[in-house]
């Protein structure tokens, strides 16, 4: 009966949905530039009909170039245009034209020319869940996080993963499988004025994570047809660089000090080790730590399989797949940027807990990417999210135990931008309040061999990442969703990383 008046539920909000499209001003879900290069842009909109839209670009009060397009049901009304010819470390605004009705106006900036000497500055966060709860309201925010990185004025932003939650925990609704479904989810977040003010505001590199397909998603598990929804919804959303061969692998250069990676790490991995390791909570975790913690998860006093340790590091098992792990480190080997930033969906640096949907669940090719870029590349750096906390350390080899081993290369993880919080997850996991804090002070701080040492440890705060890039420095500050420093649970609050060029 319950999960009856549950889907009778969503066929009147459908119904509404489709209502308020009808009798709404068109273009009601705004506007967005992605893809930004040089010289380059693909600009978004949707319509409320299937008559021909004119996209007006301008530069400074000037309309320069025009371009119509035809928006089609089986694209869910969304446009994409494509513009090129532009000129390099411009500002353009732009709108849309539908009849007698005119979108919101956008705005996006032009990389600089690779040879440029420019000071670059971008806002990164992720995992924005819309979902309503049965009663109508948000489970979380109304994506302050959005507004504040639009309020920063920078030259482009990045919306990295879990752009919308297919099957969210709220409301008890089934999960969103089919590309129609994911459609409403995308419109569900379109809703909320920060998320439109952002794409707005100027350029967005979107990326996806696992819940636009399923919670920690690969192919191998979870088969084709999810992903090929998932795919087809969010590129329908979101004006991104696809190819079938590589996935959401690009690049994007940014002057003469910045080049952006971006990697697909949901398309070509391997099925995760979970089923191996019985989901224990922390396998690859030395025993003398496991039996330390283990008055908060008791079945850490067990010794862990050594099926599960082999699965862990079996070097067939891929994050990136071969074609998009030769691709990648080929170009970044190449690059001649100062700076090479890796954006990342899942965490690179270790922190051992749950370890099967990172990096760390896929040790041996984690190790050899590492030893790769050590050995190859200057002036690495990772940004993440994912994990809905604010992680800054050092990316090691190895972190417990009696010899730990530092790559040279540090990340920095984000978010979330509207969902449970780390500390909030920990304690639903360990089915005890506080829990999440507690390891974050006992583990996560102390420095190794006995913790890990992080810089900065904010488990329970809505956030996002503010980057500046110049010659000499990549500075990465956490923010709040009121811009502040992100704080610990101590008060203390989260000082930017400073890192200097090699």
């Amino acid at each position: 009966m319950r999960r009856a008046l549950i889907v009778a539920a969503l066929a009147v909000l459908a119904v509404a949905v489709v209502t308020a499209d009808a009798a709404t001003p068109a273009f009601r879900q705004g506007v967005a530039a992605g893809e930004v290069t040089s010289t380059s842009a693909t600009l978004w909109t949707r319509a409320s009909s299937a008559g021909r839209v004119r996209l007006e670009l301008s530069l400074g009060s000037r309309v320069v170039a025009t371009k119509a397009a035809r928006p089609s049901r089986a694209n869910d009304l969304t446009v994409q245009i494509r513009m090129t010819g532009l000129l390099p470390g411009r500002r353009y605004t732009y709108r849309f034209r539908q009849a007698s009705a005119v979108s919101a106006k956008g705005a996006f900036e032009t990389a600089p020319l690779p040879t440029a000497d420019s000071r670059v500055r971008f806002a990164i966060s992720g995992d924005a869940d819309a979902t309503p709860t049965q009663s109508g309201g948000l489970a979380y925010n109304r994506f302050q996080v959005y507004a504040r990185m639009a309020a920063e004025r920078n030259d482009f932003n990045i919306n990295l993963g879990d752009t919308i939650y297919s099957d969210s925990v709220v409301g008890g609704a089934p999960a969103a499988r089919t590309v129609a479904e994911k459609w409403s989810k995308y419109k569900l977040g379109l809703a909320l004025p920060a998320l439109r003010t952002l794409r707005a505001s100027t350029g967005l590199y979107s990326h996806w994570d696992d819940h636009e397909f399923v919670n920690d998603f690969s192919g191998a598990e979870h088969g084709s047809a999810i992903y090929t929804a998932g795919v087809k919804a969010f590129r329908d959303y979101a004006p991104v660089a696809y190819s079938r061969e590589l996935g959401l692998y690009r690049s994007a250069r940014w002057g003469k000090h910045l080049e952006l990676f971006f990697l697909d790490e949901r398309s070509f991995r391997s099925a995760k080790a979970t089923s191996a390791c019985g989901s224990d909570l922390a396998p690859t975790a030395p025993q003398p730590v496991r039996d330390a913690f283990a008055s908060l998860a008791p079945g850490l006093k067990n010794v862990v399989p050594p099926a599960c340790l082999a699965a862990i590091n079996d070097p067939a098992r891929s994050m990136l797949g071969p074609r998009q792990y030769a691709a990648f480190t080929s170009a970044i080997k190449a690059s001649t940027a100062t700076w090479k930033v890796i954006v990342n969906e899942v965490p690179i640096q270790q922190y051992y807990a749950l370890p099967y949907d990172r990096w760390e669940g896929y040790a041996a090719e984690r190790e050899r990417l590492l030893r790769f870029l050590q050995a190859n590349v200057k002036n690495v750096f990772f940004l993440s999210t994912d994990t809905h906390a604010n992680l800054v350390n050092e990316v090691r080899f190895r972190t417990l135990g009696a010899a730990p081993e530092s790559s040279g290369m540090w990340e920095v993880v984000t978010g979330p931008v509207a969902t449970n919080t780390f500390a909030k997850e920990v304690d639903r996991l360990l089915g005890a309040s506080g829990s999440g804090t507690a390891i974050a002070a006992l583990f996560f701080k102390p420095p190794p061999p006995s913790g890990l040492g992080m810089r900065c440890a904010a488990i329970d705060v809505y956030s996002y990442a503010q980057v500046t890039v110049t010659a000499r420095t990549l500075t990465v500050a956490p923010r709040d969703a009121k811009g502040n420093p992100v704080r610990e649970a101590t008060g203390v609050a989260c000082a930017p990383l400073v890192l200097t060029a090699r």
